[in-house]
Protein backbone atom coordinates (compact mmCIF):
# COMPACT_ATOMS: atom_id res chain seq x y z
CA UNK A 1 0.00 0.00 0.00
CA UNK A 2 1.19 3.52 -0.83
CA UNK A 3 -0.04 7.03 -0.12
CA UNK A 4 -0.82 9.30 -3.06
CA UNK A 5 -0.66 13.11 -2.80
CA UNK A 6 -1.95 15.11 -5.75
CA UNK A 7 -3.71 18.27 -6.87
CA UNK A 8 -6.21 17.79 -9.70
CA UNK A 9 -7.26 20.65 -11.97
CA UNK A 10 -9.96 20.52 -14.63
CA UNK A 11 -8.94 22.51 -17.70
CA UNK A 12 -10.71 23.29 -20.97
CA UNK A 13 -9.49 21.15 -23.86
CA UNK A 14 -8.45 24.27 -25.76
CA UNK A 15 -6.10 25.26 -22.91
CA UNK A 16 -4.27 21.93 -22.48
CA UNK A 17 -1.64 22.59 -25.16
CA UNK A 18 -1.00 26.07 -23.77
CA UNK A 19 -0.56 24.59 -20.30
CA UNK A 20 1.95 22.01 -21.55
CA UNK A 21 3.89 24.63 -23.52
CA UNK A 22 4.12 26.83 -20.41
CA UNK A 23 5.25 23.94 -18.21
CA UNK A 24 7.95 22.88 -20.65
CA UNK A 25 9.13 26.48 -20.86
CA UNK A 26 10.03 26.47 -17.15
CA UNK A 27 13.50 25.53 -15.86
CA UNK A 28 14.14 21.90 -14.93
CA UNK A 29 11.06 20.48 -16.65
CA UNK A 30 10.90 17.79 -19.31
CA UNK A 31 8.23 15.76 -21.10
CA UNK A 32 8.80 12.08 -20.38
CA UNK A 33 5.93 10.03 -21.84
CA UNK A 34 2.73 10.05 -23.85
CA UNK A 35 0.46 7.13 -22.96
CA UNK A 36 -2.89 5.75 -24.09
CA UNK A 37 -4.82 4.63 -21.02
CA UNK A 38 -8.01 2.58 -20.85
CA UNK A 39 -9.60 2.07 -17.44
CA UNK A 40 -12.52 -0.14 -16.43
CA UNK A 41 -14.04 0.55 -13.00
CA UNK A 42 -15.83 -2.12 -10.99
CA UNK A 43 -18.53 -2.06 -8.34
CA UNK A 44 -21.55 -4.04 -7.18
CA UNK A 45 -24.97 -3.34 -8.78
CA UNK A 46 -25.90 -1.44 -5.60
CA UNK A 47 -22.75 0.71 -5.75
CA UNK A 48 -21.29 -0.57 -2.46
CA UNK A 49 -17.73 0.58 -3.25
CA UNK A 50 -18.89 4.04 -4.24
CA UNK A 51 -20.79 4.46 -0.97
CA UNK A 52 -17.54 3.77 0.87
CA UNK A 53 -15.62 6.24 -1.35
CA UNK A 54 -13.51 3.44 -2.80
CA UNK A 55 -12.53 3.02 -6.46
CA UNK A 56 -11.49 -0.29 -8.03
CA UNK A 57 -10.21 -0.39 -11.60
CA UNK A 58 -8.18 -2.29 -14.14
CA UNK A 59 -5.94 -0.08 -16.29
CA UNK A 60 -4.60 -1.02 -19.71
CA UNK A 61 -1.37 0.81 -20.47
CA UNK A 62 0.21 -0.40 -23.68
CA UNK A 63 0.61 -4.16 -23.19
CA UNK A 64 0.49 -3.87 -19.39
CA UNK A 65 -2.50 -4.32 -17.09
CA UNK A 66 -2.69 -2.97 -13.53
CA UNK A 67 -5.38 -3.56 -10.92
CA UNK A 68 -5.74 -0.57 -8.57
CA UNK A 69 -7.73 0.09 -5.42
CA UNK A 70 -8.00 3.66 -4.07
CA UNK A 71 -9.71 5.28 -1.14
CA UNK A 72 -11.13 8.80 -1.43
CA UNK A 73 -8.91 9.81 1.48
CA UNK A 74 -8.80 13.39 2.69
CA UNK A 75 -8.32 16.83 1.21
CA UNK A 76 -5.46 18.75 2.84
CA UNK A 77 -3.96 22.08 1.75
CA UNK A 78 -5.38 21.83 -1.75
CA UNK A 79 -4.24 18.23 -2.31
CA UNK A 80 -5.79 14.78 -2.12
CA UNK A 81 -4.09 12.36 0.26
CA UNK A 82 -5.34 8.79 -0.04
CA UNK A 83 -4.38 5.13 0.25
CA UNK A 84 -3.64 3.18 -2.90
CA UNK A 85 -2.94 -0.48 -3.70
CA UNK A 86 -1.60 -1.59 -7.11
CA UNK A 87 -1.03 -5.06 -8.53
CA UNK A 88 0.28 -6.05 -12.01
CA UNK A 89 -2.01 -8.40 -13.93
CA UNK A 90 -1.74 -10.79 -16.83
CA UNK A 91 -4.77 -9.95 -18.95
CA UNK A 92 -7.96 -8.09 -18.14
CA UNK A 93 -9.58 -10.35 -15.57
CA UNK A 94 -10.22 -8.91 -12.12
CA UNK A 95 -8.36 -10.92 -9.45
CA UNK A 96 -10.51 -11.07 -6.33
CA UNK A 97 -7.80 -12.65 -4.22
CA UNK A 98 -5.68 -9.50 -4.41
CA UNK A 99 -8.43 -7.55 -2.67
CA UNK A 100 -8.84 -10.06 0.14
CA UNK A 101 -6.22 -8.43 2.37
CA UNK A 102 -7.63 -4.90 1.98
CA UNK A 103 -10.49 -3.25 3.94
CA UNK A 104 -12.82 -3.83 0.98
CA UNK A 105 -12.99 -7.57 1.58
CA UNK A 106 -14.69 -7.05 4.94
CA UNK A 107 -17.51 -4.86 3.64
CA UNK A 108 -18.33 -5.89 0.05
CA UNK A 109 -19.44 -9.16 -1.56
CA UNK A 110 -16.58 -9.54 -4.03
CA UNK A 111 -18.56 -12.00 -6.14
CA UNK A 112 -20.96 -9.17 -7.10
CA UNK A 113 -18.30 -6.91 -8.61
CA UNK A 114 -18.88 -6.05 -12.27
CA UNK A 115 -17.82 -3.34 -14.77
CA UNK A 116 -19.66 -0.03 -14.22
CA UNK A 117 -17.95 2.58 -16.41
CA UNK A 118 -14.77 3.37 -18.37
CA UNK A 119 -12.35 6.27 -18.58
CA UNK A 120 -10.31 6.38 -21.78
CA UNK A 121 -7.75 9.10 -22.39
CA UNK A 122 -4.33 10.14 -23.65
CA UNK A 123 -1.87 11.11 -20.92
CA UNK A 124 1.12 13.37 -21.48
CA UNK A 125 3.60 13.36 -18.61
CA UNK A 126 5.84 16.27 -17.63
CA UNK A 127 8.39 15.94 -14.83
CA UNK A 128 9.41 18.93 -12.70
CA UNK A 129 12.57 18.89 -10.58
CA UNK A 130 12.94 21.77 -8.14
CA UNK A 131 15.51 21.47 -5.38
CA UNK A 132 14.67 18.30 -3.47
CA UNK A 133 11.14 18.15 -4.90
CA UNK A 134 10.08 15.97 -7.82
CA UNK A 135 6.58 16.54 -9.22
CA UNK A 136 4.90 14.47 -11.94
CA UNK A 137 2.36 16.38 -14.03
CA UNK A 138 -0.17 14.24 -15.89
CA UNK A 139 -2.13 16.00 -18.64
CA UNK A 140 -5.17 13.85 -19.49
CA UNK A 141 -7.53 14.29 -22.43
CA UNK A 142 -10.32 11.86 -23.32
CA UNK A 143 -13.75 10.79 -22.14
CA UNK A 144 -15.76 8.94 -19.50
CA UNK A 145 -18.24 6.35 -20.80
CA UNK A 146 -21.18 4.76 -18.95
CA UNK A 147 -24.66 3.55 -19.78
CA UNK A 148 -24.26 4.49 -23.45
CA UNK A 149 -23.38 8.07 -22.53
CA UNK A 150 -20.10 9.97 -22.39
CA UNK A 151 -18.69 13.16 -20.93
CA UNK A 152 -15.37 14.86 -21.75
CA UNK A 153 -12.35 14.43 -19.50
CA UNK A 154 -9.64 17.10 -19.53
CA UNK A 155 -7.45 17.30 -16.42
CA UNK A 156 -4.01 18.26 -15.18
CA UNK A 157 -2.77 16.42 -12.08
CA UNK A 158 0.26 17.45 -10.05
CA UNK A 159 1.49 14.44 -8.05
CA UNK A 160 4.30 14.58 -5.50
CA UNK A 161 7.01 11.98 -6.08
CA UNK A 162 9.60 13.38 -3.68
CA UNK A 163 10.22 16.40 -1.50
CA UNK A 164 7.91 19.01 0.02
CA UNK A 165 4.15 18.87 -0.52
CA UNK A 166 4.09 22.67 -0.81
CA UNK A 167 5.58 22.31 -4.31
CA UNK A 168 2.24 21.00 -5.61
CA UNK A 169 0.27 24.09 -4.64
CA UNK A 170 3.06 26.41 -5.80
CA UNK A 171 3.05 24.94 -9.30
CA UNK A 172 -0.74 24.78 -9.48
CA UNK A 173 -1.01 28.47 -8.56
CA UNK A 174 1.62 29.42 -11.13
CA UNK A 175 -0.29 27.52 -13.82
CA UNK A 176 -3.55 29.25 -12.77
CA UNK A 177 -1.92 32.58 -13.65
CA UNK A 178 -1.38 31.33 -17.21
CA UNK A 179 -4.59 29.44 -18.11
CA UNK A 180 -8.06 29.07 -16.51
CA UNK A 181 -8.14 26.08 -14.15
CA UNK A 182 -10.65 24.58 -11.72
CA UNK A 183 -9.54 22.90 -8.50
CA UNK A 184 -11.70 19.79 -8.68
CA UNK A 185 -12.48 17.66 -5.63
CA UNK A 186 -14.59 15.29 -7.75
CA UNK A 187 -12.46 12.38 -8.92
CA UNK A 188 -12.56 10.64 -12.28
CA UNK A 189 -14.28 7.74 -10.51
CA UNK A 190 -16.98 9.98 -9.02
CA UNK A 191 -17.60 11.50 -12.45
CA UNK A 192 -18.03 7.99 -13.84
CA UNK A 193 -20.36 6.97 -11.04
CA UNK A 194 -22.42 10.11 -11.63
CA UNK A 195 -22.72 9.30 -15.33
CA UNK A 196 -23.70 5.71 -14.45
CA UNK A 197 -26.41 6.95 -12.09
CA UNK A 198 -24.76 5.57 -8.93
CA UNK A 199 -23.59 8.89 -7.46
CA UNK A 200 -26.08 11.69 -6.86
CA UNK A 201 -24.52 14.48 -4.77
CA UNK A 202 -26.63 17.45 -3.73
CA UNK A 203 -25.53 21.05 -4.23
CA UNK A 204 -26.60 22.16 -0.80
CA UNK A 205 -24.55 23.75 1.92
CA UNK A 206 -26.75 22.25 4.63
CA UNK A 207 -24.67 24.00 7.26
CA UNK A 208 -25.91 25.28 10.59
CA UNK A 209 -22.76 27.38 10.93
CA UNK A 210 -20.11 28.86 8.69
CA UNK A 211 -18.71 26.69 5.91
CA UNK A 212 -15.15 25.42 6.20
CA UNK A 213 -12.86 25.85 3.20
CA UNK A 214 -13.08 22.19 2.14
CA UNK A 215 -16.89 22.31 2.31
CA UNK A 216 -16.95 25.38 0.08
CA UNK A 217 -14.55 23.83 -2.43
CA UNK A 218 -16.58 20.62 -2.48
CA UNK A 219 -19.82 22.55 -3.16
CA UNK A 220 -18.15 24.18 -6.15
CA UNK A 221 -16.97 20.80 -7.43
CA UNK A 222 -20.42 19.22 -7.12
CA UNK A 223 -21.96 22.20 -8.91
CA UNK A 224 -19.40 21.78 -11.71
CA UNK A 225 -20.36 18.10 -11.98
CA UNK A 226 -24.15 18.44 -11.88
CA UNK A 227 -24.65 21.87 -13.44
CA UNK A 228 -26.82 22.93 -10.49
CA UNK A 229 -26.36 26.46 -9.08
CA UNK A 230 -24.39 26.99 -5.89
CA UNK A 231 -26.59 28.19 -3.01
CA UNK A 232 -24.94 31.46 -1.98
CA UNK A 233 -25.54 32.51 1.62
CA UNK A 234 -23.02 35.09 2.73
CA UNK A 235 -23.77 34.32 6.38
CA UNK A 236 -22.25 30.88 5.85
CA UNK A 237 -19.17 32.22 4.04
CA UNK A 238 -17.58 34.27 6.82
CA UNK A 239 -14.56 31.97 7.13
CA UNK A 240 -14.03 32.02 3.37
CA UNK A 241 -14.29 35.80 3.12
CA UNK A 242 -11.90 36.31 6.03
CA UNK A 243 -9.37 33.91 4.55
CA UNK A 244 -9.62 35.59 1.16
CA UNK A 245 -8.80 38.90 2.82
CA UNK A 246 -5.82 37.39 4.64
CA UNK A 247 -4.50 35.91 1.39
CA UNK A 248 -4.90 39.17 -0.53
CA UNK A 249 -7.60 37.87 -2.89
CA UNK A 250 -10.67 39.64 -1.51
CA UNK A 251 -11.36 41.18 -4.93
CA UNK A 252 -11.36 37.70 -6.50
CA UNK A 253 -13.68 36.48 -3.76
CA UNK A 254 -16.17 39.31 -4.30
CA UNK A 255 -16.12 38.77 -8.07
CA UNK A 256 -16.87 35.04 -7.72
CA UNK A 257 -19.54 35.36 -5.01
CA UNK A 258 -21.39 38.16 -6.77
CA UNK A 259 -21.37 36.14 -10.02
CA UNK A 260 -22.74 33.06 -8.23
CA UNK A 261 -25.39 35.15 -6.44
CA UNK A 262 -26.47 36.55 -9.81
CA UNK A 263 -27.06 33.06 -11.16
CA UNK A 264 -23.77 32.30 -12.93
CA UNK A 265 -22.94 28.61 -12.94
CA UNK A 266 -19.59 27.16 -11.95
CA UNK A 267 -19.26 25.83 -15.49
CA UNK A 268 -19.51 29.41 -16.78
CA UNK A 269 -17.02 30.75 -14.27
CA UNK A 270 -14.34 28.18 -15.09
CA UNK A 271 -13.91 29.86 -18.47
CA UNK A 272 -12.10 32.70 -16.66
CA UNK A 273 -9.07 32.63 -14.37
CA UNK A 274 -10.67 34.17 -11.28
CA UNK A 275 -12.40 31.11 -9.82
CA UNK A 276 -9.39 28.81 -10.00
CA UNK A 277 -7.10 31.49 -8.63
CA UNK A 278 -9.44 32.03 -5.68
CA UNK A 279 -9.69 28.29 -4.98
CA UNK A 280 -5.93 27.80 -4.94
CA UNK A 281 -5.35 30.91 -2.82
CA UNK A 282 -7.65 29.71 -0.04
CA UNK A 283 -6.94 25.97 -0.34
CA UNK A 284 -3.80 25.88 1.78
CA UNK A 285 -4.19 26.39 5.47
Amino acid sequence: MAQELEIKLSVAQSDLDRAVAWLLGQPNTRESDTLQLGNTYYDTPAGDLNRQKIALRIRKMGDRYIQTLKTRGEFVDGAHRRQEWEWPLIGTKLRMGLIADTPVAQSVNLAELEPVFETNFERRVVMIEQGESLVEVAIDSGEIVAEGQSRPLHEIEFELKAGSASALLTWARRLADEVPVFLNLVSKAEQGYYLAGLYKPNVSAGAESELAVNDFLFLLSVSWLTGEPVPVDREELGVIEQLAGERGVEELYQHVIVALANGASVRELVAGKELGQLQLAIAAG
